[in-house]
């Protein structure tokens, strides 16, 4: 939610480019609307229609989805405000991209159950064991290094869910602004010859990857 047309067009623009998926809206009215389909919420307190402060409110009565303040407003008191309304973060513009980003992953981060790490996983005939870092298929032991490891490990771990390129930067990088590029396919396309089949890691054409069944 974001005041100025061309700022917030901007500001998605380069989310997107480096994973997220992004959208704007207007008013507050259409940001309570859609709200709930959303992970993190970048709030601006000055709308056209409905004050910030109270939109920040109205969503933290009804759910837990994360928020940052975003805005102009940069008092003690204006913090102070934004905070006890239900915001998670406070930022005050003019303010880096890095540092938006930055404070993203940190407020998505507290914001993520965290689950404990399954110790062996075994997905038909490749099995995964963290304890010794080891991955055999058909019983035979796969030589992989740490990145392929952590990379095959997350996607494992959730073997019905695609993971986002975003997410795997994040997970397996400890990267929470670079660009998801080179990096990732280069790891993937490794794993996928180790494992002699490509159909282990199946890719998901503009989102990510997910644990495949050959």
């Amino acid at each position: 939610m974001e005041n100025e047309p061309r700022t917030a067009e901007a500001l998605v623009q380069g989310l997107r480019r480096h994973g997220y998926q992004a959208e704007s809206v207007a008013t507050g009215a259409k940001a309570l609307q859609v709200h709930r389909s959303s992970d993190l919420v970048l709030l601006d307190l000055e709308l056209p229609d409905l004050d910030g402060l109270e939109i920040c409110r109205s969503i933290r009565a009804t759910c837990d989805t994360p928020i940052i303040v975003v805005t102009a407003r940069d008092t003690e008191l204006d913090r102070v405000l934004g905070l006890q309304a239900g915001s998670d973060d406070y930022l005050a513009k003019p303010y880096g991209f890095r540092e938006l980003m930055a404070r993203m992953e940190a407020v998505m981060r507290r914001a993520r159950p965290q689950q404990p790490m399954e110790q062996v996983i075994t997905r038909g005939s490749l099995r995964i064991d963290a304890r010794t870092r080891e991955v055999r298929l058909d019983g035979r032991h796969i030589e992989v290094t740490r990145k392929e490891f952590d990379l095959l490990h997350l996607l494992a771990s959730q073997p019905e869910a695609v993971i986002s390129r975003r997410q795997l930067m994040v997970q397996v990088w400890d990267d929470s602004w670079s660009r998801p590029g080179r990096t990732i396919d280069t790891h993937v396309s490794s794993l996928r010859n180790k494992l002699g089949s490509s159909d282990w890691i199946i890719t998901v054409r503009g989102v990510g990857f997910r644990l495949g069944h050959p």
